[in-house]
């Protein structure tokens, strides 16, 4: 039997971005996101969902840009900093140690250290409630080549990202290959 738990923000995963963005004096700022997936196939595109109180909220307002760093498991104190401290009273790269990169094609900085970026312009905000949703439209996406497979892309079990998990407040790794999509599912079809 299952147990009503109410309305609550309890989905499995989340993932842990590093948004990326500039503020009004150029300076790089980023900050820990949760509230994120891809949103669109044509454009490709991302959202990204955060409250108007960060730093970050006025800098992509302003920029109309921001990126998405993926950090890896390597790098998940870091990524828990860049959510804890405010870009307003901190330079949170030189506090790290991660360096920021200007990008050629957005007005927004990303992490020279993570293995997968996106840089997006933004083409669409909608407030919800509590937090504005900002969809990006990927311009392009930069991979470490040691995180490609055979076929030129990314691979998870490369990258290995950092998820985040609401209950607990708590960071994991991605755990073991269950399967192939779209063939797993393929037993039920007659």
């Amino acid at each position: 039997m299952k147990k009503s738990l109410g309305a609550k923000t309890l989905a499995f995963p989340a993932p842990v971005w590093i948004v990326g963005s500039y503020d009004s004096k150029g300076e790089p700022n980023g900050m820990a996101a949760a509230w994120g997936g891809i949103c669109c196939s044509r454009p490709p595109s991302v959202t990204v969902s955060l409250r108007k109180a960060t730093y970050t909220f006025d800098c992509i307002m302003e920029k109309k840009a921001y990126t998405i760093s993926i950090l890896s498991e390597k790098h998940t104190a870091e990524a828990d900093y860049f959510g804890m401290a405010s870009g307003k009273d901190r330079n949170k790269f030189a506090d790290t140690g991660l360096t920021p990169v200007k990008s050629d094609l957005v007005e927004a900085p990303y992490i020279a250290e993570a293995p997968l970026v996106l840089e997006c312009k933004l083409i669409h905000t909608y407030e919800i409630g509590l937090h504005t949703q900002f969809i990006g439209e990927i311009v392009d996406v930069k991979a470490d080549e040691d995180v490609l497979g055979d076929h030129g892309l990314p691979e998870i079990e490369k990258v290995r990202p950092i998820i985040y998990t609401m209950t607990g407040s708590a960071y994991h790794g991605v755990g073991e290959f269950l399967g192939k999509a779209y063939s797993l599912g393929k037993k039920f079809k007659q």
